[in-house]
């Protein structure tokens, strides 16, 4: 799965909220999820569908229900991708930290 199809999934609020529910409740049936919807099954399950294409949940077959369960795997990918823009910033935020306290001891000799 490339990291396109992951920030694609997630650049929907339904489907960051499916994963959130997965996460925090763990693996569950899709008719449970849906519940937690204002929307139809159907679209509930094709946002489903979407993060199953971007390896983002795993789906299986209990019955006649389909159970969803999250898979963390495509999102560390997007974690380590985003890894040298957070140290980047953290640099840029400690420079203006060091920045505004050189300021504010010259503020404090006058």
């Amino acid at each position: 799965m490339t990291a396109d199809h992951v920030f694609t999934a997630l650049a929907s609020p339904a489907r960051r909220e499916l994963l959130r529910l997965l996460l925090e409740e763990g693996g569950q049936p899709a008719g449970r999820l849906a519940e937690r919807f204002d929307m139809s099954r159907p679209s509930v399950s094709e946002h489903l569908r979407v993060l199953k294409d971007a390896g983002l949940v795993s789906e299986s077959r209990q019955g006649r229900e389909r159970h969803y369960r999250l898979e963390a795997a495509p999102l560390m990918e997007i974690r380590d991708w985003l890894s040298p823009y957070e140290r980047f910033w953290r640099e840029k935020l400690a420079n203006l930290t060091d920045l505004l306290d050189e300021m504010e001891d010259h503020g404090q000799d006058s």
